[in-house]
This record gives structure tokens, C-alpha cells and sequence, in this order.
């Protein structure tokens, strides 16, 4: 799909995702248009071609307004945050994020929508000790204990995906998202993943330095201008109609090596660095195949995982005294 002309509707808009889509689309589509909806966080890109608009997507009615007139769309709004939310309130991410995508994907199919990505996890899937493809879901295994109840619902939001698909024809592509990482992702540290708290803690030299968790921890990571170009790609191949990706840099990343990268371009050098392995954690291993993205999409990642916590880092350092979130 030629997307300049075209009204693309966007939901997490002034988010970690969002943001950089805005600026892949607005490089890519001199002439796009893109209707930018955003709920607490103040709209911080100015561009005569982003219509930025408030919006609750727990409302029906609000949904249904906001999705009238596009022509494509990303769902990309989320309740998220880190290991301390998922062990002190496992809760408070499982009803907003059932109603939002539920709701939006009603209204998308409503109004007319011709295609959507929907920006999926992979915490959906079940523990293991190998790189896993998509087909290696298994709905007979939970997630994990830590994501348990977010790993079902993006099972669930998935399964309307293919819903409305067959319902309606709408074409639908899923983006089973690795841990994103880079400028305007959540640094509070109430709030905050792993990287983003590494780095403010490296910016903030502290010593000793404390990460939670044990240095030997694998996770799939991506910067967040690549996994932008993953879902413009995913936007504008007309020859995928309904299918599902891994989006992630296919690199088995440690903790260890994240915050070997943070103080090296943060230029600290603590006295002692302490992994504190009785704070709360998610899991060892996580690991994606992200071959079908490439043969099928043309994409792959640009920055190396230490080039974009290197990007990650200077930006923190010329944006923390503004920056809330």
C-alpha cells in the first residue's frame, strides 16, 4: 500500500514505538497523513502532517471516532512497565489492554480500515531454552509466571486479529515485538524495563551499581528506529494479507553486556557493580528467529544492539531534564 495520501491512524503515538513510526513514515511518505492518538503523555513532534488527537480508547464511542476516516492503521497502545509492576500489581495491565485493542479492532473493522498492524509481544510465548520462530507458539503451555496474564492477553488480541480478519477481509499483521529500547522509552524507575534503568543509572553514576537480576539473563532487544522500520514495512507489503512476525534483533543479549554498554558510553566507572539476584525478575532466556521478517518484509536491523543503547544513552543524557516518563 503507497501510503503518501493516505490517513494512517496510530495509537501509542507519543510513545517509545510510536514515535519513531512517526518519523519513518513522515522520511518514507512525503505526502502521508497521520492521525496521532495519545492519552496523558503531551505531544512532543510538530509536523503540518500529524494530526495529534487525545483520545480514551477504553470508550467505544471514542474508538469508533477516532478510527473513522483512515485508510490503515497501528495499534500501538499499551498499559506496560517492568519487572517491579509485574511483581508488586500483575494486574493493572490486563483489562486496559483487553479493552483498547478489543474495542479498536471493532471499530477499525466498523469503519472501513483496510489494513492494521498490531503491535503483539513476545511474552506470549511459553518458557525455552532455544531461539524460537513463530510457529513455535504453543497454546498448551502458559507464558511464563511473570508474564502470565499480559501473555495471555496478546494470545487473545491475536486470536480477534484473525477474527476480524475472516469476518471482514481486513488485512491484519502481527508484530510479535522483542523488549524495544531507545529515545522516550519509560526511564522512571517505577515504571521502567531493564535497559532504560540501566542507563539512568549510568548517567547518574551511581556506585555501587545495582542491576536487578543476574548478568548471565538473555533477552531479544531492539532499538526502536528499527522496530519502527519493521512496522512501516509490514504497512506497505500488500502481499501479506494476514500473517504474523518476530521483531527483534535475533542477538541473544545479556544483562551483563547491557550494562557494560551503558557505562562505557555513559563514561562511568563504579567502584563496584552489585546483580541483585532476590529482586524481582522475569526470565532467563528469551531469544527470536526473525528470518520470515527478512525473506518476507526486507527487513532487518540496522543498528548493532550497543549502537542503539550508545544512541540510547547520549539522547538521556541531552533529554533527562525534560523528559517525564
Amino acid at each position: 500500500m503507497d501510503l503518501n495520501n493516505k490517513t494512517v491512524f496510530l495509537a501509542g503515538a507519543t510513545g517509545l514505538a510510536g514515535s519513531a513510526i512517526i518519523t519513518h513514515l513522515l522520511e518514507r511518505y512525503p505526502k502521508v497523513r497521520i492521525r496521532a492518538v495519545h492519552h496523558k503523555t503531551t505531544p512532543f513532534i510538530e509536523h503540518e502532517q500529524v494530526e495529534y488527537v487525545q483520545g480514551d480508547l477504553r470508550s467505544r464511542e471514542a474508538c469508533r471516532q477516532l478510527a473513522a476516516g483512515c485508510d490503515c492503521a497501528v495499534m500501538g497502545a499499551a498499559n506496560t512497565g517492568g519487572a517491579a509492576i509485574l511483581e508488586s500489581k500483575p494486574w493493572s495491565q490486563i483489562n486496559d489492554n483487553v479493552i483498547m485493542n478489543a474495542q479498536m479492532l471493532e471499530a477499525f473493522g466498523f469503519e472501513n480500515v483496510k489494513r492494521v498492524v498490531y503491535i503483539s509481544s513476545a511474552s506470549l510465548y511459553h518458557e525455552s531454552a532455544k531461539q524460537l520462530s513463530e510457529d513455535d507458539l504453543d497454546l498448551n503451555r502458559d507464558p511464563c509466571k511473570a508474564h502470565y496474564g499480559m501473555g495471555w492477553v496478546v494470545r487473545f488480541i491475536e486470536k480477534l486479529c484473525r477474527f476480524w480478519h475472516e469476518t471482514c477481509d481486513m488485512e491484519i499483521v502481527i508484530a510479535r515485538a522483542a523488549n524495544i529500547f531507545g529515545p522516550f522509552d519509560k526511564f522512571d524507575p517505577k515504571t521502567s524495563h531493564f535497559i532504560p534503568a540501566i542507563i539512568r543509572k549510568a548517567v547518574e553514576r551511581k556506585d555501587p551499581f545495582e542491576v536487578w537480576g543476574s548478568p548471565d539473563i538473555v533477552r531479544d532487544v531492539i532499538y526502536s528506529d528499527d522496530f519502527a522500520g519493521a512496522i512501516v514495512a509490514m504497512l506497505d507489503n500488500d502481499k501479506v494479507k494476514f500473517d504474523t512476525f518476530n521483531v527483534g534483533s535475533a542477538v541473544q543479549t545479556t544483562v551483563g553486556g547491557v550494562v557494560s554498554w551503558a557505562l562505557k558510553h555513559a563514561r562511568h566507572e563504579p567502584s563496584k557493580i552489585e546483580y541483585r539476584t532476590d529482586k524481582p525478575s522475569t526470565l532467563k532466556f528469551r531469544s527470536l528467529n526473525c528470518t520470515k521478517a527478512r525473506e518476507l518484509l526486507g527487513w532487518k536491523p540496522g543498528y548493532t544492539v550497543e549502537d542503539g543503547i550508545k544512541e540510547t544513552t547520549e539522547w538521556w543524557i541531552e533529554n533527562r531534564n525534560w523528559w517525564r516518563k
